[in-house]
């Protein structure tokens, strides 16, 4: 297919008036102004004029798809995965890829110090999407790609097993890398001396990866003494790690720069909320930029509906980011932190052919979201009456609606059957 006249955002080059994108079995094949790239003999030709197309983008932070985690037995439980609640045919899917989403994180909640494992998802919704599988991004070794998420401050202090202190806190994340710590040591030691291998942890085995390497942190934090214990744990055990929030953290931006850690920031539009998240400033990702921190923003949704995505970098650059960042912090950036950058992200020949096509600029709040699509395929058409009303309807459109049983859990034979 070969996608012509359109304005062209590839993010990683200059935009292009008047462009030609040509994708192919999935791929981006050529991309370039009208005149310097060859439209294929025999490729259908989709006429976009008046429109702009930009890469899909991407959600480094997202609750979509009906999503739980670990539960109210123990403060650490990084063994579960957030895949094994996920629903396929949650219509939070279908309002991200009306917002223009083709890539998410999808993450258990933050009301502990480790809610589980997330799982990073292409959204290729539709009628063939019938179970989460279809959703799974997969590495070259063909396993399903995610991170660990984490939590500090208030959101995981409360009574016990949970910890009651910002200290307390630490000290129990910590007494866990050091019992994975060991746990690896004793695998390594035992060889292939099955007498010796310590009995099957499923919560270690999820923290020796971290430890090497494999499975990145993506840490919930918001003040600024919580923002720079995460970066001590960092340091101390070696871990890569992606700061989530950040509510301030553009008071300890130099030395989330030092530490080399990125951010996934959160923006919202209205006052409220939890009183760690007083300081949040619209100007946190232009200060987090000029210190040299690779940012991107989050939906977190639904603190951030997933239609309204675009409105968040539109935000930063009323408070001085720079349109080159504001629209990497959507996409490349995004694709970057979840170790995608050479598959999405960006117009580029060889990436997957996910794009968004609108009808004005992406930061503009006139601008309306035409078509998705992901690896090729249409996901979203603002033209189809079913599309059209996830991308502007309410509770029972955008959200999936519970059944009222009214006499649910009385006996059968009960007066109120």
């Amino acid at each position: 297919m070969a996608f012509t006249g359109a304005h062209l955002i590839p993010v990683d080059g200059p935009e292009i008036d008047d462009g030609v994108l040509v994708v192919h079995r999935g791929k981006i094949v050529a991309v370039g102004a009208v005149g310097d790239v060859d439209v294929p003999s025999g490729a259908d030709v989709v006429d976009a004029s008046g429109g702009v197309i930009m890469p899909g983008l991407v959600d480094t932070h997202s609750h979509v798809g009906g999503i739980s985690g670990a539960d109210r037995s123990g403060p650490i439980q990084p063994g579960v995965r957030v895949l094994d609640s996920l629903n396929v045919m949650d219509s939070g899917f279908k309002r991200a890829v009306a917002g223009g989403i083709t890539t998410v994180n999808i993450m258990p909640g933050s009301g502990h110090l480790s809610s589980g494992q997330t799982v990073y998802a292409k959204l290729r919704v539709g009628e063939v999407a019938t179970t989460i599988d279809a959703l799974l991004i997969r590495d070259a070794d063909g396993a399903m790609m995610g991170g660990l998420k984490m939590a500090n401050g208030t959101n995981s202090m409360r009574d016990a097993p949970f910890p009651g202190t910002r200290a307390r806190s630490a000290f129990l994340l910590r007494e866990q890398f050091v019992k994975a710590r060991e746990y690896r040591e004793k695998i390594e030691r035992a060889g292939d001396d099955a007498a010796k291998i310590p009995a099957r942890d499923l919560h270690l085995d999820t923290l020796v990866e971290v430890l090497e390497g494999k499975r990145v942190v993506h840490f919930h934090t918001h003040r600024h003494d919580d923002i720079m214990t995460v970066l001590r744990l960092k340091e101390e055990f070696g871990f890569r790690v992606v700061l989530h929030h950040v509510s301030e953290g553009w008071k300890v931006a130099d030395e989330i720069a030092a530490a080399g850690v990125p951010v996934s920031a959160i923006l919202i539009d209205s006052p409220g909320g939890k009183l760690e998240a007083k300081h949040l400033l619209y100007e946190t990702g232009k200060v987090l930029d000029d210190a040299g921190v690779l940012l991107a923003y989050h939906t977190d949704d639904w603190i951030t509906d997933s239609r309204y995505f675009l409105r968040s970098p539109a935000l930063g650059m009323r408070a001085g980011l720079s349109r080159e960042t504001a629209l990497r912090s959507v996409t490349l950036n995004g694709a970057e932190i979840l170790d995608l950058g050479d598959r999405v992200g960006s117009l580029a020949v060889g990436k997957d052919a996910d794009f968004v096509i609108m009808d004005g600029d992406p930061f503009s709040v006139y601008t309306k979201i035409r078509e998705t699509w992901v690896e090729g395929e249409k996901v979203f058409d603002r033209s189809e009456e079913g599309d059209l009303l996830y991308a502007v309807g309410g509770y029972g459109a955008g959200h999936d609606q519970r059944p009222y049983l009214c006499c649910y859990g009385h006996s059968q034979t009960g007066a109120q059957q």
